[in-house]
């Protein structure tokens, strides 16, 4: 961020004010992480703040601090519009384009006030009063971090804080496995962990608090396994019929796409998932080294992210659509 804008936003932050946070659809572990690590900082400033989320959170990020004050517009779209339109400052992280909050985007279109991003992916909109982009950071929490730090109250930064950030730092970057993952990312975390957050616990309540259903989706999941070694890529497939059959809930199929890049000599995976209640394919892409999974899922599936971690989707039917991704890889060059 340029020094002008810091300044500007020093000035709005200077008195309290009811602020109003906002992740993206479906949020993750970095956009909650980062939600709620602001959260709890403009508590501190005495500031009057509410995190609404689009829709529901994976129960695996329910322990979060103040995860339960979290409004979820789609369970109540009349408090959250009144708490939207009631606010005098809005954030919007881990996101650049107001259509990532679904029906959200209609009341969010409406507002007047000061809007202020802060987000990692590739070309951020315009409809911010403030952008803090920067696609070379791994995770918004981490970006979250440089802002409190821009505004000089660091010391504000406490162990609730440190804890949120460090989840959406640890999960965006694959517990430190991404390319992004820097020396700073590490010192930033080394501090988190003399502020006494229980980094050994965090990823055991976020990646090993299973159901049974949910690791018998996953077996699913790895027997519908596709591979085409001659292209690097395997893809997977998860039906309405499959979900239902495991007692699907949100946050089941989280990480799955990953297990295709476990393989041997594979750089791209892909995971498909149908969704019959939105009549739609969800679609997750991985890759390992320079093949760009954010190109691939804009030109493809009206999707996006980032090089190595993108989403997309397909208003196809599942067959199609896997049709359609077959033949596109069957083109590939890598």
């Amino acid at each position: 961020m340029n020094e002008n804008d810091i300044q500007a936003i020093q000035k709005l932050l200077a008195s309290p004010k009811k602020i109003a946070i906002i992740p993206h659809r479906s949020p993750d572990g970095d956009a909650m992480g980062s939600t709620l690590g602001l959260y709890h900082f403009l508590l501190q400033l005495n500031h009057q703040p509410t995190v609404i989320a689009p829709n529901d959170f994976p129960e695996f990020l329910a322990w979060l601090p103040a995860s339960e004050t979290v409004l979820i517009y789609e369970n109540d779209r009349e408090k959250s519009t009144a708490v939207l339109q009631e606010a005098e400052l809005v954030f919007t992280l881990d996101f650049n384009a107001l259509h990532r909050t679904g029906e959200m985007e209609n009341v969010l279109n409406k507002l007047t006030v000061p809007m202020i991003m802060i987000d990692h992916h590739e070309l951020p909109g315009n409809y911010a009063t403030y952008t803090y982009s920067d696609t070379t950071f791994g995770s918004t929490c981490e970006m979250i971090y440089n802002f409190i730090d821009f505004l000089n109250q660091k010391e504000l930064i406490d162990k609730t804080i440190a804890t949120c950030l460090y989840t959406g730092i640890m999960t965006d970057s694959g517990q430190f496995r991404y390319p992004k993952t820097t020396g700073t990312t590490h010192r930033i975390v080394a501090e988190f962990i003399d502020l006494g957050i229980e980094n050994t616990e965090i990823p055991t309540l976020i990646f090993d608090n299973n159901s049974y259903e949910r690791l018998q989706l996953l077996g699913r999941a790895l027997q519908n396994m596709v591979v085409f070694p001659e292209k690097k890529t395997a893809y997977t497939v998860l039906s309405q019929k499959e979900l239902d059959e495991f007692n699907y809930v949100k946050g089941d199929t989280e990480g799955i796409v990953n297990y295709g890049l476990t393989i041997k000599g594979i750089i791209f995976a892909a995971i498909f998932i149908e969704h019959r209640d939105e009549n739609i394919i969800k679609i997750s892409f991985r890759s390992q080294g320079g093949f760009d999974v954010n190109q691939f899922a804009r030109e493809h599936f009206n999707g996006g992210g980032h090089i190595n971690a993108a989403g997309g989707k397909s208003n196809d039917s599942l067959k199609n659509t896997i049709k359609k991704f077959e033949q596109i890889v069957k083109n590939l060059s890598h």
